[in-house]
């Protein structure tokens, strides 16, 4: 029979920071096989798990049924809902290929402008943030980084202007998802959290497609293109604001986006020389997988069709781990199991929406039914080394929440005090790193930020707001999003070691943006 087992959050007598720094091994290894040795990142995010599971079995004195446990429960979140999404992500960029359709597209795009900056603002920072509202989960990664290869870039730039153009729609993602779960975590008015989030990140939206040409093509090249950079900045960022504020979470990225595609639109033909020389019905026949795409999973939101869909829905307490974990205080504020629901949605998950609209895709270009299977059969095994990073690091990630290391390292960033509202746009970041979604962050630290919130006399709202805000920023570094990234493109095992490197100086740069946005509004 399962007994429950209380967490502690010290270890060996070493006292909060001593225990913050073992409960930290995982990550830093992590970061030394990634930043420092260049290893690839399965093999990064197994040794991460091995560290993990070792402080979890003889730092907290996990059972080891329970350790074990967690890791599959982790694993089973990353194959679905996670990685369900990217195989039919994959599978549907492979269909525009092996039909000639991704040339019209490409040619599309370039017949709007030949200026590489300008094509990665469309298709990375305004493209992909609509896809990252409807679908979420790593598929704007993987769409918009194989466009980008396909219309000339690179498998590392493409990877790198990705994401870093995937930190401005993040905190809200699919259909506002990270918000409501951050509401329904710590029972905050969702109308609240949903603002403070868009006052938050509105003005990093801002600067971010500027900022992105800067980092990856040059301060000269950011120059040259800094008017139609801070046109798309500024129709994203203020629809962001307003949607945020005013009609609530779920539609902020898609209108946001869509702002920001239609200012692009216009700038580039009111500067536009030659007429543009396109069969557009041969263009929208192109297009019509994406236009599929955000159709299904539009309609995968339309709330009728989702109550139905979710009525489906089967729950799986995780044997030998649902509320067997007991969080205690000063976590909690009492003793509280830790449920383990695994929750098995099929029909209603993005993912469906995308297998959907990629058997229509199919049907719609003329694929013949063996031509789709192997487009298939191919995708699978181009994702096999990316989905075993995934499972890794969720595993670890799910093992540090049930073992107490989040928990602990959540204390230990609540002992800043006055400036913890700056730590804690830094305890999202952590979250989304290790667990490479700003839902699970929010599930993960949310509650722990309303509790030091209440501790330290902070605004609750404002608190809870800033680890989804900052955990936008630790998406670029995130190990699934990368090996995502990777897959898409076919990126070598040393770029990606490369990538992390790159794009590590800019989330803690960002993220550090966050927090000082987040310290300013908690002095006002």
């Amino acid at each position: 029979m399962n007994t429950t087992w209380a967490q502690s959050y010290e270890m060996f007598g070493l006292g909060l920071w001593g225990s913050a720094f073992v409960a930290a091994i995982p990550i830093f290894v992590l970061l030394i096989m990634l930043g420092v040795l260049r290893k690839p990142a399965w093999m990064a995010a197994l040794s991460g798990l091995a560290s993990a599971l070792l402080v979890a079995l003889f730092g907290y004195g996990m059972p080891p049924s329970m350790a074990i446990a967690s890791v599959g429960y982790g694993a089973a979140f990353a194959l679905f809902p996670i990685s369900w999404i990217i195989v039919w992500a994959i599978v549907l960029y492979r269909l525009t290929l092996v039909t000639g359709k991704f040339e019209t597209i490409k040619n599309s795009i370039a017949s709007l402008t030949g200026e590489r900056p300008l094509q990665a603002l469309l298709i990375a920072f305004a493209f992909g943030a609509f896809i990252e509202g409807a679908a979420g989960f790593g598929t704007p990664v993987a769409v918009a980084a194989a466009m980008l290869v396909g219309v000339g870039f690179g498998a590392f730039e493409a990877s790198a202007i990705c994401l870093l153009a995937n930190t401005a729609p993040v905190a809200f993602g699919s259909i506002g998802i990270p918000v409501v779960t951050l509401a329904g975590i710590t029972g905050l008015p969702l109308a609240e959290l949903s603002g403070q989030v868009g006052r938050i990140c509105a003005p990093v939206s801002f600067i971010i497609p500027a900022y992105l040409i800067a980092a990856t093509e040059g301060i000269p090249t950011m120059r040259r293109v800094l008017f139609p950079a801070l046109l798309c900045g500024g129709a994203f960022a203020s629809v962001q604001f307003a949607v945020s504020n005013y009609l609530g979470a779920q539609l902020v990225d898609i209108l946001s986006s869509l702002s920001a595609i239609f200012a692009l639109l216009i700038y580039l033909v009111v500067k536009k020389d030659s007429e543009m020389s396109l069969v557009w019905t041969e263009v929208l026949h192109a297009w019509s997988p994406y236009l599929l795409l955000v159709a299904c999973v539009l309609l995968w939101g339309y709330e009728p069709i989702a109550k139905s869909l979710l009525s489906t829905a089967t729950k799986i307490e995780w044997p030998g781990l649902h509320n067997l974990a007991l969080r205690m205080p000063p976590v909690m504020t009492k003793p509280s199991p830790y449920a383990a629901v695994f929750n098995f949605n099929f029909l209603a998950a993005s993912g469906t929406s995308c297998m959907v609209a990629t058997i229509l895709s199919a049907f719609v270009l003329g694929v013949k039914p063996m031509q789709f299977l192997q487009v298939i059969k191919e995708s699978l095994l181009q994702l096999r080394i990316p989905t075993l990073t995934v499972c890794s690091v969720l595993g670890m990630a799910f093992l540090m929440n049930y073992s107490g290391s989040t928990g602990t390292l959540g204390l230990a960033f609540a002992a800043t005090g006055v400036f913890f509202p700056f730590f804690s746009a830094l305890l999202g970041w952590l979250g989304v790193f290790l667990t490479g979604s700003d839902t699970s962050a929010n599930a993960l630290f949310g509650n722990l930020q309303v509790v030091t919130a209440g501790k330290l006399g902070l605004d609750p709202v404002l608190m809870a707001a800033s680890n989804s805000s900052g955990g936008v920023m630790g998406k670029m570094i995130s190990l699934q999003t990368i090996a995502v990234a990777a897959a898409a493109t076919k990126m070598s095992t040393a770029d990606q070691a490369k990538l992390f490197r790159f794009t590590f100086k800019h989330s803690v740069l960002l993220a550090s943006v966050i927090g000082a946005i987040t310290f300013l509004y908690s002095r006002l």
